[in-house]
């Protein structure tokens, strides 16, 4: 078998070992059984939600064994036929089952995708906060460097992008800036992207054209739906509005529209400035929920509750991806040593090589010391 061949069935092995593990594959079997006695009982639509659940969870999985079984049975089949082929020289078996096999490779990849992508909220719409680190006008660019980057993204996935809220720096870029991404798995595929983001280039604001370092922050959290109850007591926040303004012209919003949510308990912040003070409301609402929402989340998964956690300041010692345009162009992602040299790709919106990366990592368990050492 020629050495492009077993590469390409090496790839297929991997993401069949990814599939099995991410829905463990050892013991599905069994609990397709357990599934299939509950949907039998005679009582299961006496509540018509968790019968929905449990038949939504048991199509998944039945879904999964099916994915799983049918790529390995087409990869054994054409192998198999490559080297009946090999053994009797008919080239023509053995070409229609290499280009067989090539096509399992797309097919394989994107369910290995998919696979990752089945998370509790990941298919929702989702919140994209920017933040700009220390650094004055050098990090304000490169947030507003993101923000492009990131719209520029979601306009590729065919989503739709709202602006919610905006702080402008007072030279150039922007101090914030708040998006909702809508889209299936917006959540899913962004939130891989919450951190710090470091940028080396020459300065366009230095008459020295020194190198400089800024950094910006990203934190990303999906939009509550109606199936995700969010509780937030009255007593437990302060709704302020002040006078807000947009990006200049004549129709600059001046009147006292925008509104801030505080919530005591968790410290957390929100705004919305874009709409009529009531939609404003609303909106800062649903977006605190949002966030309050993705604490829970943090709090099942332990390492993006450590990644919470220690989020800190956008500076030195918390970045997750690097960005570099001088001396050299590279971006390198520093949990999995993914990279590329299309600096101009990525900051055009190229990302879905280090989201999936960072997924994939995830799915694995590798800790961010275990993935780089790995590399």
């Amino acid at each position: 078998m020629r050495a492009e061949i077993q590469n390409i069935v090496a790839e297929i092995e991997k993401t069949l070992d990814l599939l099995a593990q991410r829905m463990d594959y050892e013991t599905a079997p069994h609990r397709l059984e357990e599934f299939n006695a509950r949907v039998e009982a005679p009582d299961l639509w006496n509540d018509p939600e968790k019968a929905r659940k449990l038949m939504h969870e048991r199509q998944m999985l039945v879904d999964a064994l099916d994915t799983h079984s049918g790529i390995r049975r087409e990869l054994d089949d054409n192998v198999e036929l490559i080297e009946l082929g090999e053994a009797e020289g008919d080239t023509e078996v053995v070409t229609e089952a290499e280009n067989a096999l090539r096509a399992l490779r797309e097919k394989a990849a994107q369910k290995e995708l998919e696979a990752l992508l089945d998370g509790e909220a990941d298919s929702n719409d989702t919140f994209l906060e920017i933040n700009a680190g220390a650094g004055g006008t050098e990090s304000c660019d490169w947030a507003s460097m993101l923000a492009r980057m990131y719209v520029r993204w979601a306009e590729k996935k065919g989503y739709k992008v709202e602006l919610q809220s905006e702080s402008p720096g007072e030279e150039a870029g922007i101090k914030s800036a708040t998006y909702k991404i809508s889209g299936h798995n917006a959540y899913g595929w962004l939130k891989s992207e919450s951190g710090v983001h470091r940028l080396v280039r020459i300065s366009p604001f230095d008459s020295a054209a020194k190198r400089h370092t800024s950094f910006s922050s990203v934190w990303v959290y999906p939009v509550v739906d109606d199936n995700i109850e969010i509780e937030v007591a009255p007593n437990d926040i302060r709704i302020d509005t002040y006078r807000s303004s947009g990006a200049g012209g004549q129709h600059v919003n001046t009147t006292d529209s925008a509104v801030r949510i505080t919530h005591f308990p968790t410290g957390i912040v929100v705004t919305s400035s874009m709409k009529s003070q009531h939609q404003n409301r609303e909106q800062a609402m649903l977006t605190l929920k949002a966030r309050l929402y993705q604490l829970e989340l943090d709090r099942r998964m332990a390492s993006t509750l450590e990644a919470h956690e220690n989020k800190g300041e956008a500076g030195w010692g918390n970045q997750i991806r690097s960005y570099v345009l001088q001396p050299y162009q590279m971006v390198k992602d520093l949990r999995t040593n993914h990279e590329t040299s299309d600096t101009k790709g990525v900051l055009d919106g190229d990302l879905d090589g280090f989201m999936a990366a960072t997924l994939a990592m995830d799915v694995s368990g590798k800790s961010r010391a275990e993935a780089q050492g790995a590399g």
